[in-house]
C-alpha cells in the first residue's frame, strides 16, 4: 500500500469508495473544488492505494479551521477492512496534525464500534453529553 496526497483525477474513484462505504451524500457538496479549497486552507487529503495497480482503498480528509483539524471522510474499502489499514492511514493522518501542531476532532456514529475502537486506541477521547448539530441548507 502507498499513502499519498489526493490528485484531482482521483475524485471519481474516491466518490465510488465513499458510496461503497456509505459515507457519501450528494447534499454535502463534497466536490473536487471543495477538496482543493480545503487543502489550500491548510487541510490535507490522503489517499491509500494498492500497489501494483493503484486502486484506491482508503481516504482520510482533514480540513483546517485555523485552530484544529477535522478528520472526516475516513474510509477503507469494505473488502480491505479488518487488515490494519485503517490504523496505518490514521497514523499517517496524525503526522499532518503534528506538523501543524494542532488538535484533531472527528465524529463517528455510535454503531460504528470498529472505528470507535480504532480512534480510542490512537488516543482520541469522546466528549460525554455532547451533541453535534448541523444545518445542511442554511
Amino acid at each position: 500500500m502507498v499513502i499519498r496526497q489526493y490528485r484531482e483525477g482521483d475524485y471519481p474513484h474516491i466518490r465510488q469508495l465513499w458510496e461503497d462505504t456509505g459515507i457519501y451524500r450528494a447534499d454535502r457538496g463534497d466536490t473536487p473544488a471543495v477538496i482543493r479549497r480545503c487543502n489550500d486552507q491548510g487541510g490535507a487529503f490522503l489517499v491509500m492505494e494498492e500497489q501494483p495497480g493503484g486502486r484506491i482503498v482508503g481516504t482520510s480528509w482533514m480540513t483546517y479551521d485555523g485552530r484544529r483539524l477535522h478528520l472526516h471522510h475516513f474510509a477503507i474499502r469494505p473488502s480491505h477492512q479488518g487488515k490494519g489499514l485503517g490504523k496505518i492511514l490514521a497514523l499517517e493522518s496524525l503526522k499532518h496534525a503534528r506538523k501543524k501542531s494542532c488538535p484533531v476532532k472527528l465524529e463517528v456514529h455510535d454503531e460504528n464500534k470498529v472505528a470507535i475502537h480504532l480512534y480510542e486506541s490512537l488516543g482520541f477521547v469522546a466528549f460525554e453529553n455532547y451533541h453535534v448539530y448541523m444545518i445542511l441548507e442554511p
